[in-house]
C-alpha cells in the first residue's frame, strides 16, 4: 500500500497517462488507507467517497481517450475552511454546525475543473485561529510522525492527512502561518503565495496578511497545484490579472545568494531547529548557493504589536463578535484569541509600524536573492493542549503567546513576499523541522529555485518524502 500512498502527483499522472494505474484504482487503494489510519490520526472531517468514485470513473475516461486534464485523476485532501457549495462548511465550531455552503470557493472550483478529485475535507482548529487542531466539534488531530503531537495549524488535517499518505496534494490557507505551520511539523511542503496571487472569498480576500496556497509532499507538486489556482476570478478584486506560472522543473540555484537568519532578531529558537537549519543553508552551499549569515533587527514584541493591530480590527473583530454571541459553545483558544487580539495602537499606527519592520528586510533583498530561516522556533505542539497557562518554553527562553512558536508571523505582514516551507530534519522527539524560503516580493520562481535545490541535497541525507526514507512509522 505505501507505494500507492506515498506516489507523488507527477509520477501519479504518468502512470495515468501510460495507463499503468487507473484513477479509481488509487482512489480505492487511499479510501481503504483512509479508513486504516483515521481512528488515530483523525484528520478527515468530511468524506466524498461516492462523488469521488463517479468523478474517477470520468477522469478515467478521459485517460482512454487521451485527452486529460491538468490533475485528472489525483485525489486531493481540501481544507474544510475553504466551502464546496452544498456540503457542510462547519469550521471546526458549533456555531456553525448545520450550515451549508452556497459557493465553491475558487481554489475548489479550479481543482475540480482541472479534474482533481477531492475525496476528503480535512480538519481545522475553530476559525481556523491556532497553530494547533483540535476542537469539540472534530476532536484532535494527531500528527503522523509522532501521534503525541499536533500536526500544526490550521491547515492542520490536510497536513496530517499529505504525511500519512492520504492523497499527493491539498489546500490551505495561512493569515498567520496556517499553511508553513502543518507543513514544517508534518513534514511536507507548504506555500504562502504572495498577497493576490491566488484567489479567495470576500472579506478575506482584501485582508493582505490571509493567502490561500497549495501543500503536497514535493516543490514539484506543489508547483502543479499552484499553477492550476494562481489567476484571476470574478469572486476576487484582489486577485493579480496576470498569474506567474512556476517551472514543474526549476531552474538550478548555483550562484544565488541566499542570506541566513536563525532567530529573525531576538526569537528563542530550540536547539534541534538550529541545527537543522544549519544543515539546510550547508545543504544549499553544497549546490552552488551563496549563504551568507545576517542579522534583522526585529523584536518578537514589535511583530506581535504590529500583528495584533492588524487582527483587531478584521479577524479579531470577527471571531470577537461570535464570542459577543456564542461563549458557551466555542472552545476555549477561540475566546482566548478574541480576548488576545487588541491593540494599544490605531490601524494607521500599525502600518507605519509594519513599514519601520519591513526596512532592514527590504535591505537584505537589495543583497540577496532570497532568506532562509526556520519555519517554527519549537519541536511540536503537544496534541489536545490549548496552550493557555503562562509562557511558552523555547531553546533557552520562552515566548508570551504559543502563536511565537512558529517563526511564520513576519511575513505574513510583508504579504508580497512568496515563502515556501521546506523539510529541514526531524528533532528528537521524531517530529519533522522545517525551513523557511522566504523571497522577494512577487518573485515566486527565484523562491522555487531555491527551494528545489534544498530538497535535491536533502533528499541524498534522507530528508523529504523525494527519499524513501522520508516516511512516519
Amino acid at each position: 500500500m505505501n507505494d500507492l500512498a506515498y506516489l507523488s502527483a507527477t509520477e501519479t499522472l504518468q502512470l495515468f497517462r501510460d495507463k499503468e494505474l487507473s484513477p479509481l484504482e488509487l482512489l480505492d487503494a487511499l479510501i481503504v488507507h483512509i479508513e486504516q489510519c483515521e481512528p488515530l490520526i483523525n484528520a478527515v472531517v468530511d468524506r466524498r467517497y461516492e462523488e469521488a468514485r463517479i468523478e474517477a470513473a470520468a477522469s478515467a475516461d478521459r485517460y482512454s481517450r487521451n485527452e486529460s486534464l491538468p490533475l485528472d485523476g489525483l485525489p486531493v485532501a481540501a481544507k474544510e475552511e475553504h466551502p464546496m457549495r452544498g456540503r457542510l462548511w462547519q469550521q471546526g465550531s458549533y456555531t456553525l454546525v448545520d450550515e451549508v455552503a452556497q459557493v465553491d470557493h475558487p481554489v475548489i472550483e479550479r481543482i475540480q475543473q482541472a479534474g482533481g478529485i477531492i475525496h476528503i475535507r480535512t480538519a481545522t482548529p475553530e476559525f481556523c485561529c491556532a497553530g494547533f487542531c483540535h476542537t469539540t466539534l472534530w476532536g484532535t488531530t494527531r500528527n503522523p510522525w509522532n501521534t503525541q503531537f499536533s500536526p500544526g495549524g490550521s491547515s492542520g488535517g490536510t497536513g496530517a492527512a499529505l504525511a500519512a499518505g492520504y492523497a499527493p496534494i491539498g489546500t490551505g490557507s495561512d493569515i498567520g502561518g496556517s499553511i508553513r505551520i502543518p507543513a514544517s511539523l508534518s513534514g511536507v511542503v507548504g506555500f504562502k503565495p504572495p498577497f493576490g496571487r491566488v484567489p479567495a472569498m470576500p472579506p478575506y480576500n482584501l485582508d493582505q496578511y490571509c493567502h490561500d496556497g497549495p501543500m503536497a509532499r514535493t516543490i514539484a507538486d506543489v508547483a502543479l497545484l499552484e499553477n492550476v489556482i494562481a489567476g484571476p476570478h470574478p469572486l476576487d478584486q484582489a486577485a493579480l490579472r496576470e498569474p506567474m506560472r512556476v517551472p514543474m522543473v526549476a531552474e538550478g540555484a548555483a550562484g544565488l545568494r541566499v542570506a541566513l537568519c536563525v532567530n529573525l532578531g531576538d526569537w528563542p529558537v530550540d536547539a534541534d531547529v538550529e541545527t537543522n537549519t544549519r544543515n539546510a543553508a550547508r545543504a544549499l552551499q553544497s549546490q552552488g548557493v551563496d549563504v551568507h549569515e545576517v542579522e534583522l533587527p526585529w523584536t518578537i514584541e514589535k511583530i506581535w504589536l504590529a500583528a495584533q493591530t492588524h487582527f483587531a480590527t478584521i479577524m479579531g473583530s470577527g471571531v470577537a463578535a461570535v464570542v459577543a454571541d456564542h461563549a458557551d459553545v466555542l472552545n476555549d483558544y477561540t475566546i482566548a484569541f478574541a480576548e488576545t487580539m487588541a491593540s494599544s495602537l490605531s490601524f494607521y499606527e500599525g502600518l507605519e509600524l509594519e513599514g519601520e519592520l519591513w526596512e532592514p528586510l527590504g535591505r537584505v533583498f537589495e543583497q540577496f536573492d532570497a532568506l532562509l530561516c526556520p519555519t517554527m522556533a519549537i519541536d511540536g505542539y503537544v496534541a489536545g493542549d490549548p496552550y493557555l497557562d503562562g509562557p511558552l518554553a523555547v531553546g533557552s527562553g520562552s515566548v508570551s503567546h504559543h502563536i511565537h512558536g512558529a517563526m511564520t508571523l513576519p511575513f505574513n505582514i510583508f504579504s508580497r513576499c512568496p515563502v515556501l516551507s521546506v523539510p529541514s530534519g526531524r528533532a528528537a522527539n521524531g517530529v519533522p523541522t522545517g525551513v523557511q524560503i522566504v523571497g522577494r516580493t512577487y518573485d515566486d520562481i527565484t523562491t522555487f529555485r531555491v527551494a528545489a535545490a534544498l530538497e535535491r541535497a536533502l533528499t541524498e541525507t534522507g530528508v523529504g518524502f523525494s527519499s524513501p526514507r522520508w516516511r512516519p512509522s
